[in-house]
């Protein structure tokens, strides 16, 4: 097939299948970046109800660039990469001051935004505004190497490149992004990472893949290496006298910026877990504890590591909590726990606390 016949196939497969997303054929060009910016790192089921949730909060770009950051942690919480959420406040900000509100429809303008890279750009250029950039995810890098029969390993930047330049020659000067959406809701949808519904496929006749049955082979993607685990210890200290318990907001430089947590840390080799929070409560808080018991345990996965939070009940012995590794540290009441924005292990602590505060438990500090 040629490129005229790929792209007409395509186009026609999309208008007879697409999926009804809040974010498709609106026209609205904040939507779209912001549902490109949930879809970096989330798939759409999981993207659709936090990206209603943000609307709902923030149903312009100016909504978004008046807000507290803390209140746009707090909506986007639970869909983890925080980053982007920092970025697309950042940005919205600047879109106000610099741009008069208005989505940039240039290379140039829009990838000034912070959280804007070559492939957001490509998508938000493409889809609100008819710009001719293809963009390439993991699912038209699935697409196109099989139908072209690229064997090569898709984890490096040579075989990136190449089907980069493939996407490049195939996309249309007219409906530039309807096209990339049906590369993309193809690879969604039918050509899946395993057992591809090939004959629903409209560029079946011209896939290499196909013909040679190596749709189980292509794409080749090396091993990731293994992702390591930590054992981390974390201490929740009660104020005597009340329900409050101490807090602690992460740097926003940080891994999961502007978020608060349970303060601790990484274990040592060849430390005891209670001596982890001693340890770490010292270091952050510039205070001594001494450990009443255990209060949890949980598993978490993040992209690129693993660990097992320890949580521990603590009782201050001597000094004042002052943020030494921190932004700010906060006595606050359990019942107001689900007011600020907790990542997701932490957020489990939390849950634990408030409903042993709601059946009016002894937490025994």
């Amino acid at each position: 097939m040629n490129n005229t016949e790929i792209q007409s196939r395509l186009i026609s497969w999309y208008d007879r299948n697409k999926r009804p997303m809040p974010w498709r054929d609106c026209g609205d060009p904040y939507k779209i970046w912001l549902s490109e910016i949930m879809l970096q790192q989330t798939r759409v089921d999981q993207a659709t109800p936090y990206f209603n949730r943000f609307i709902d909060h923030f149903p312009t770009v100016h909504d978004l660039a008046a807000a507290d950051q803390q209140e746009v942690l707090k909506v986007w919480e639970g869909l983890g990469y925080y980053s982007r959420a920092r970025n697309l406040h950042s940005a919205a900000k600047l879109v106000v001051d610099q741009f008069d509100g208005k989505v940039p429809d240039s290379w140039d303008e829009i990838t000034e935004l912070k959280g804007v890279g070559p492939y957001t750009a490509s998508a938000v250029l493409s889809i609100a505004f008819q710009k001719k950039y293809a963009v390439v995810d993991g699912n038209v890098i699935r697409v196109l190497s099989r139908y072209y029969g690229i064997e090569e390993n898709v984890r490096e930047t040579k075989t990136k490149n190449s089907i980069q330049e493939y996407a490049d020659e195939l996309i249309p000067d007219e409906r530039p992004g309807d096209f990339n959406q049906a590369v993309m809701e193809l690879g969604a949808t039918v050509c899946t990472p395993s057992n591809p519904e090939c004959g629903e496929c409209p560029l079946q006749p011209g896939c290499v893949a196909f013909k040679t049955v190596k749709t189980d082979q292509i794409p080749y993607k090396s091993k990731k290496k293994k992702r390591p685990h930590h054992h981390i210890g974390v201490g929740i200290i009660k104020q005597p006298g009340d329900d409050k318990v101490l807090i602690a907001l992460r740097p926003d430089d940080a891994m999961l910026g502007g978020l608060w947590e349970f303060p601790g840390g990484k274990q040592e080799p060849g430390e005891e877990l209670p001596e982890t929070v001693k340890r770490e409560l010292h270091e952050e808080l510039g205070v001594e504890v001494s450990i009443v018991k255990p209060f949890m345990k949980l598993d978490h996965a993040y992209s690129h590591f693993k660990i097992t939070m320890h949580a521990y009940l603590c009782e201050l012995q001597s000094g004042t909590p002052r943020p030494q590794s921190s932004q700010e540290v906060r006595w606050i009441s359990i019942e107001k726990l689900a007011d600020v924005p907790f990542p997701k292990a932490n957020r489990r602590l939390t849950e634990k606390l408030m409903n042993l505060n709601k059946g009016q438990q002894e937490l025994e500090i």
